[in-house]
């Protein structure tokens, strides 16, 4: 097959561009897909975490008024500003989290699922912190139940509950 551009020389470069739904493709030599700057050798990374982040940040503070207020909030330890934050996409110290806590919130639901971090148990604890987490689970249905007046429901609840926790008491699931 010649190439698409010079029809002189073998095509040895095959592109295929999916633009918006559209499906192009290119068969080139090696000459022309260069000249096109349709080939790149170089290994440097085309993709990176803090311009994701920060791409992320720009995205949901677009068009708020806050975002300029925002911009310049600081934080009390290592001086860095949110603006510079959502360059890097790195916190400077463990106090920035407090400083920019309320606007990271919804960043890290975005990313995570969750703002808040669950993270790995350790197999010989796993089954008292499922435990546990199970209880505040039926805890905060509990409050959902008599929120909603539903209080046959929340009986039944708060009976499982008082069970579960004489057993966690006890050292019957550990």
């Amino acid at each position: 097959m010649l190439c698409q551009e010079c029809r002189k020389e073998e095509a040895n470069v095959f592109i295929t561009k999916i633009i918006n739904g559209k499906k192009t493709e290119l068969q080139l030599c090696e000459r022309c897909a260069r000249a096109k700057e349709e080939l790149d050798f170089s290994f440097e990374p085309q993709f990176s975490l803090h311009n994701l982040f920060g791409g992320m940040l720009d995205e949901s503070m677009r068009g708020s008024r806050e975002s300029l207020r925002l911009s310049k909030a600081q934080c009390p330890t290592c001086a860095l500003t949110f603006a510079q934050f959502s360059q890097i996409g790195r916190l400077g110290c463990s106090d920035c989290f407090g400083a920019f806590g309320d606007k990271l919130q919804p960043l890290l639901r975005r990313i995570h699922g969750s703002a808040r971090h669950t993270g790995k148990v350790p197999r010989r604890s796993q089954s008292k912190v499922r435990f546990k987490r199970e209880l505040d689970r039926l805890k905060e249905e509990l409050q959902q139940k008599v929120r909603h007046e539903e209080f046959e429901q929340a009986a039944e609840l708060r009976d499982r509950i008082k069970a579960l926790e004489k057993d966690l008491q006890e050292g019957g699931k550990s």
